[in-house]
């Protein structure tokens, strides 16, 4: 029963932070047996929430850092999770003893249970892969090595987009499996730390391979845009597609960003954005130019879309936007690094919603009796969704109402970034043919690229 809550609400948050969730791999993971969850950290607690969420097994046991069982409500929280305390050696100058939490460890991956890991060690917001600790490898080795189970690592890639952006998108790749069995074993007794170093490193490429590596935020940025401009505006891309896609660009790029036609390039990519963002324009916005009165229609849809769900959304938003501001504030003034400020911000909204709706249900039960009490929670939980659903049509309808008025006031800049944007799609598919492996099979045919990518306005 415990567990199916937990799962539920893991369920609730990710699914109420995030606007989209995409999972990619799943087919990777065993339906049975011992298995060692092992992914980036870039969003501190938020990461080991989504793993539970979405993963498709339970229970998983995540190795967590002791001093966060210092806060009564989250040490009760990891408790109940299955999470075992780790005493990292850089805080306690080297003076741990953690046998007992390799032990509890032990114990959970012989019973063909799973275990939650970040063999980086930190949660971080850097646009890169950090060196993996050694814990992970050393813990499925040593499993192995005492002959009763055989242990899958099953490599995760956490990618967000605006990580601590409420609505924001996140995807989660499951990499290949790597099988740590008796030829990891007797390589393992035969030596040790050369063992515990190789697959450390082949841990390391598995997670590389599943996540988005640029040496800065604004390289991943140019990459991000390039990809945008090299895509057809026909074709149709599953989410592992197009983290496919992206990988490709950072790998080129990487390899080859010292050239000077590359380097020319990103100088009219970051030039274009830049136009874009005076403007207040996106790139999608040029891919095909709408006319005044197709807009003025969507317009109207999403109006009336918002006209009715604002009767249900009224309550739920007079009575939960003061609870989103605290957790932002929260959020943005109390964090210590970037990396935890969704986590803070889900751990203001989930100790401050439940105090709002007892308050309320004592309030309407105390006037009303019971049953009321019971049908305004219910209804505050569907006007708290109605609510998102009416933020978000506001912001869609926001920018139609702006995109209208930019159509209109700024013809001549947008025709102008139109014909920008077309000598850069010709520009960014011809670097692509002279800087792809041409091993590398392509992901988009000469019929894709047939059309013009944007129509003469």
């Amino acid at each position: 029963m415990m567990q199916r809550l937990i799962i539920s609400l893991m369920h609730v948050i990710t699914n109420s932070f995030f606007r989209r969730i995409d999972v990619v791999g799943e087919e990777h993971i065993p339906a049975t047996g011992p298995v060692i969850f092992a992914g980036n950290h870039p969003n501190a607690l938020m990461d080991g929430w989504l793993l539970t969420a979405r993963c498709g097994r339970w229970p998983i046991h995540f190795m967590a850092n002791a001093k966060l069982w210092k806060y009564k409500l989250l040490g009760r929280m990891l408790d109940a999770t299955g999470a075992v305390p780790v005493y990292r050696r850089e805080e306690h100058d080297g003076d741990v003893d953690n046998s007992a939490a390799f032990d509890k460890l032990f114990e959970v991956i012989e019973a063909g249970h799973c275990m939650g890991v970040f063999p980086e060690g930190v949660s971080h917001t850097e646009s890169q892969l950090s060196k993996l600790k050694t814990g992970t490898a050393r813990i499925a080795l040593s499993v192995a090595a005492r002959g009763k189970v055989a242990v899958t690592i099953i490599p995760c890639g956490l990618n967000y987009i605006h990580r601590h952006r409420f609505r924001s998108q996140v995807s989660i790749e499951f990499g290949e499996p790597i099988v740590v069995d008796s030829s990891w074993r007797d390589r393992f007794a035969a030596d040790e730390r050369e063992c515990v170093r190789e697959l450390t490193d082949q841990l390391a490429a598995a997670l590389m391979s599943v996540t988005l590596n640029a040496p800065d935020w604004s390289t991943l940025r140019f990459i991000q845009a390039a990809r945008r401009l090299y895509k057809p505006s026909t074709a149709k891309l599953t989410p592992s597609q197009y983290m496919e896609l992206n990988r490709r660009f950072v790998t080129t790029y990487v390899k080859y960003g010292n050239e000077a036609d590359m380097l020319q390039f990103r100088d009219e990519v970051e030039n274009y954005q830049s136009r874009l963002e005076v403007l207040g324009l996106k790139d999608h916005q040029l891919r095909k130019p709408v006319s005044v009165a197709k807009a003025f229609r969507r317009l109207a849809a999403r109006s009336l879309m918002l006209m009715l769900l604002l009767p249900v959304a009224i309550p739920g938003a007079l009575l939960h936007l003061p609870v989103a501001w605290i957790a932002a504030v929260v959020g943005e003034r109390f964090s210590y690094e970037q990396d935890d400020v969704a986590t803070l911000k889900v751990f203001a909204s989930i100790t401050l919603l439940p105090l709002l709706y007892l308050v309320a249900a004592f309030f309407i039960g105390n006037h009303f009796g019971l049953i009321w009490a019971i049908v305004a929670v219910v209804g505050l939980t569907i006007s708290f969704s109605a609510s998102i659903l009416v933020i978000e049509a506001q912001a869609i309808l926001l920018v139609s109402m702006v995109s209208i008025l930019r159509e209109t006031r700024l013809r001549d800049e947008i025709e102008d970034l139109q014909a920008t944007r077309l000598k850069l799609v010709d520009k960014v598919r011809l670097l692509a043919d002279q800087y792809a492996n041409p091993e590398t099979p392509r992901m988009f045919s000469g019929e894709d690229f047939a059309g013009k990518a944007t129509p003469p306005a």
